[in-house]
């Protein structure tokens, strides 16, 4: 059965800047691994294991923090009802091919792990208790109707209640991440959900 469908909030990160619904929070000069340290730091976030991760994950983790933050209300779901639904272009590359050069000395375990690109969902997950449906689509562009449809069937059907979704990628200097908390529930700042809206938010930043 069709539901309505409504986008709570949105957050970009990308060109050394963060963005919720639009409007900066965040803003700093250095190279992606700084840009995400400062901004972590400057946030106050409380999350040791930050530092341990790779920077898709790193970035991906951001985003969904400061797109929930304030706007997502976890009393009014269970851990089971929300999904979370990723895609990216670069897969894991990023680390792949770090790791790649650490096994011409000694392999890095620490690197190792970070090699599979879905490990960014499953670090959003740990940090929110999310325990709904999970993926990640490797796409050479963002593909707001594949996601749409995605996140149409599993509220539709009312397999979750909630979904995060979006793009997060990185590849050495080059990153971008979208991400849309979609609700059934509309607020005075929720807007309908739709395929052409995340294309227009996407497309922005």
């Amino acid at each position: 059965m069709l539901t309505e469908k409504y986008i709570s909030s949105y957050c970009t990160i990308a060109k050394g800047a963060i963005k919720k619904n639009g409007e900066q929070v965040y803003a700093h000069d250095g190279d992606v691994a700084a840009f995400m340290l400062a901004a972590y730091q400057q946030m106050q976030l409380n999350y040791p294991k930050f530092y341990k991760m790779d920077n898709l994950s790193k970035l991906g983790w951001l985003t969904a923090e400061v797109l929930l933050k304030d706007s997502f209300v976890k009393d009014d779901y269970e851990p089971e009802d929300t999904a979370v639904i990723i895609a990216n272009a670069n897969s894991s590359l990023d680390d792949d091919i770090k790791y790649w050069d650490s096994i011409k000395d000694v392999a890095s375990p620490s690197l190792f792990v970070y090699t599979l690109p879905n490990i960014v969902i499953g670090e959003i997950c740990i940090r929110n208790h999310f325990k709904g449906e999970q993926a990640l689509y490797i796409q050479p562009d963002f593909d707001a109707g594949f996601i749409a449809q995605q996140v149409e069937y599993l509220l539709d059907n009312n397999i979750q209640q909630a979904c995060i979704c979006g793009w997060a990628d990185v590849f050495e200097q080059d990153y971008k991440a979208v991400l849309f908390l979609v609700e059934r529930k509309k607020t005075d700042k929720s807007v309908e959900f739709s395929a052409e809206k995340m294309s227009e938010i996407f497309n922005k930043n």
